[in-house]
């Protein structure tokens, strides 16, 4: 059996759904990271925030504190790593017992699709999760390399390098915190994948709630609204 004969395996609407899935993926990761400037997003607004801790660091003596923070998030990429890892390993488990997989799918759908099709969908898995696991690594390795820059940075308030090596850390600090959300979308995209396994109709109902609830917790939640509150320290007459 060729490729082509493979494909054809699947259903138009299979297809669809599919499309949904990635597609949802790339176009919420691009709107979430890149909102409009009049209605940002939480991470966006979690960046601001990120550069005024590495600021409001140079004058804090001692810096423990700050190394705790640091190491707080450390160990929540490495939960998540590996947390995907296990799952990753988990998937590679089922294609050695999958005919007891199918067995139990096929009780779920009252499908009759030959093995291949289920191992796609097992890789579509994997794949969301693979994403997920090296973002979450990367994420790790970039706070390393933002606690180094805080340790480089001066204690001298008014030492010239103080500010620009604090700037460079907040920097770093953003793109590692972009790299871990990216992580856990992957994460989010995942267990909407799963859904497939009961037919492309709940593959795409499963999509589409991913995404609502991702736009939700960026752009219409209670967390968001607290960080767009003022933050005047005027009174009122």
């Amino acid at each position: 059996m060729n490729w082509m004969d493979r494909l054809s395996l699947f259903s138009t609407l299979d297809y669809v759904a599919a499309t949904v899935l990635f597609g949802g993926w790339i176009i919420i990761g691009y709107v979430i990271e890149n909102p409009p400037r009049k209605y940002p997003s939480v991470s966006v607004l979690m960046a601001q925030y990120r550069r005024e801790w590495l600021v409001q660091m140079i004058t804090r003596d001692p810096r423990i504190f700050d190394a705790q923070i640091l190491a707080t998030l450390r160990q929540g990429t490495s939960f998540f790593a590996s947390a995907t890892m296990i799952a990753i390993g988990g998937c590679f488990a089922l294609f050695g017992n999958m005919e007891r997989f199918i067995g139990v799918a096929k009780d779920l759908t009252l499908g009759a699709d030959p093995r291949i099709v289920w191992e796609v969908k097992v890789l579509v898995l994997i794949l969301f999760l693979a994403n997920g696991f090296l973002k979450f690594v990367w994420s790790n390795r970039l706070f390393g390399y933002c606690a180094v820059l805080m340790a480089a940075v001066p204690n001298e308030a008014d030492n010239p390098l103080a500010a620009k090596r604090a700037a460079k850390a907040g920097e770093i600090n953003i793109t590692a915190a972009k790299s871990f959300n990216r992580g856990l979308r992957s994460v989010y995209f995942a267990l909407a994948a799963t859904v497939w396994l009961l037919g492309a109709e709940a593959l795409i109902v499963a999509a589409g709630l991913t995404c609502l609830v991702l736009l939700r917790r960026e752009f219409a939640s209670h967390s968001r609204t607290v960080l767009m509150e003022p933050e005047n320290s005027g009174g009122t007459d």
